[in-house]
């Protein structure tokens, strides 16, 4: 009996570090050594970091070198066409998302304003979205 307890926990302990490998591959990035400090990469909310008078050239600046990183990270010239169908398809997603809402009203309940107000507000919501990426696409697209 304790054989079999014995070789239950070794092999979850075997389980669980093959767990523990896979999740560090899979989050491993290269490059990790040219990586900005993580204090580099947040914009403080601090007063010596604020926007506010005498800092405020200070604080644009931090603000401009984040966007730099971040463009440079995304290298949006090399993959916009990766881009462009990501948007595309979240767009057609959001569609379909849409029309499911509308379907699904629910005009049998007692309380059916409530739930065409509710639905409404799903559906309002989701057309946003769908301005928010008209917006990221013309982004992407202002990329050569």
């Amino acid at each position: 009996m304790k054989e079999e307890h014995c070789n239950i926990l070794v092999g979850t302990l075997f389980v669980l570090f093959i767990i523990y490998l896979v999740y560090n591959v899979i989050y491993f990035k290269e490059g990790l050594e040219n990586a900005p400090s993580a204090s580099a990469n947040t914009i403080s909310s601090s007063s010596s970091l604020s926007g506010i008078a005498g800092n405020a050239t200070t604080y644009a600046a931090n603000i401009k070198q984040k966007t730099i990183n971040l463009n440079d990270t995304l290298l949006i010239s090399k993959y916009k066409k990766d881009y462009e169908s990501i948007i595309v398809n979240l767009d057609d997603l959001l569609n379909s998302v849409m029309l499911q809402t509308v379907c699904n009203i629910d005009t049998s309940a007692v309380n059916v304003p409530a739930k065409l107000v509710e639905s409404m507000k799903i559906l309002n919501e989701l057309s946003v979205s769908k301005e928010a990426l008209n917006k990221v696409m013309k982004f992407v697209d202002s990329y050569s």
